[in-house]
């Protein structure tokens, strides 16, 4: 019966074998759906907050020192070109005034004593009846007086205006939108007093990060819309861009030129700024596709031929709300599983389905 044994052993060897291959014949495929990677043209929406601001903002202040006495706008105040904003106390100037009136008065009245001694001095002269030093004398005192008369109107006119200096006008028409003086502060010369928007042009102004700039713009024009209102709308153009960084937010300010600005776009409105980068073939795939192994994000890739599925590494651009912009990893007709890949193994063979994407 021993000799037996080794003839069972190889006939349940050789069943065995049959019913693997058997099996693996008879595994059933996966049915998953595939797509044909393809690349369509793709556009970044940029979207910014800013506000918008005068294109001409000007700080107004005094010429001259002295204490406030009187305040007559307030921030938010529209004023023409030359109303009063602010006054000082004019004693000082006045006194000023005053003593230059009378220092020209008695450098005129000096210029004609002069002018009576030259003219004397000139007929003597001429009759023989003085001499050449008194009538040298009598013509460099009447050059004195009229250098003293000139001096004295230059100061008189320096004392006209400081006294003028003494009210603050607008330089032009516009709003008011700071103030930093009140009735009884003594004001410094070049100390800004108020600060003033220029009635005109207005610009929408942007703190942007600085890696927006490596994004190519596909138009020359922003469309801005009110934050609270995004009905109205309008259309600008970079003006401005600042050449430095701000040391503090790590940001760039954009200034645009606001085009045909709406009535409701006032000073300091809160605006959004949407502009689209320039169009670029990218591969983009659904969020269905994407998995990922230990090497990072990943799509499973099916052979053309055997239609064995394998990981394939991708490298992620941009996440969109229904898709995956693919920076690398995948070519053009490449064919990938778009949906059922979540129970999917490295070699299985798998059913195809579906279109093109």
């Amino acid at each position: 019966m021993l000799w037996l044994r080794p003839a069972v052993l190889l006939m349940v060897a050789a069943t065995l074998a049959g019913c693997g291959e058997e099996a693996k014949r008879e595994r059933p495929l996966t049915l998953v759906k595939t797509a044909v990677v393809h690349a369509q043209p793709r556009s970044t929406v940029i979207r910014l907050t800013g506000d918008v601001q005068a294109r001409v903002s000007t700080e107004l202040s005094f010429r001259v020192s002295g204490r406030v006495v009187e305040r007559l706008v307030d921030v938010g105040a529209h004023v023409k070109a030359g109303d009063i904003l602010a006054r000082l106390d004019p004693t000082e100037q006045r006194a000023d005034l005053v003593g230059a009136q009378a220092a020209l008065t008695a450098a005129e009245a000096q210029l004609r004593l002069a002018t009576a001694t030259y003219e004397r001095q000139k007929t003597l002269m001429a009759s023989g009846f003085t001499t050449r030093v008194a009538f040298d004398q009598a013509q460099e005192g009447l050059r004195a007086a009229e250098g003293s008369v000139d001096t004295a109107k230059a100061q008189l006119g320096i004392a006209k205006d400081a006294l003028g200096y003494t009210e603050l006008r607008a330089s032009a028409a516009g709003i008011i939108t700071a103030r930093n003086v009140e009735v009884g502060q003594v004001a410094q010369s070049a100390q800004a007093a108020y600060t003033l928007a220029e009635d005109g042009a207005r610009d929408a102004v942007f703190d942007v990060y600085e890696a927006i700039f490596l994004v190519p713009v596909g138009s020359g024009t922003i469309k801005l819309s009110l934050v609270s209102n995004p009905a109205v709308t309008a259309v600008a153009r970079p003006r401005e861009i600042s050449p430095t960084v701000d040391p503090k937010t790590g940001s760039v300010r954009v200034k645009l030129s606001i085009e045909n600005p709406p009535p409701e776009m006032t000073l300091g409105s809160a605006v959004v700024g949407e502009g689209h980068s320039r169009a670029v073939d990218k591969i983009v795939v659904p969020w269905s596709a994407l998995t990922a192994d230990q090497s990072g994000a990943a799509v499973w890739l099916v052979d053309p031929k055997t239609h064995e599925v394998s990981l394939k590494n991708v490298a992620i651009e941009s996440y969109e709300t229904h898709s995956v912009v693919i920076g690398g990893g995948l070519a053009v007709g490449d064919r990938i599983v778009v949906d059922g890949g979540k129970m999917l193994r490295p070699g299985q063979i798998v059913g195809e389905a579906g279109d093109a994407a």
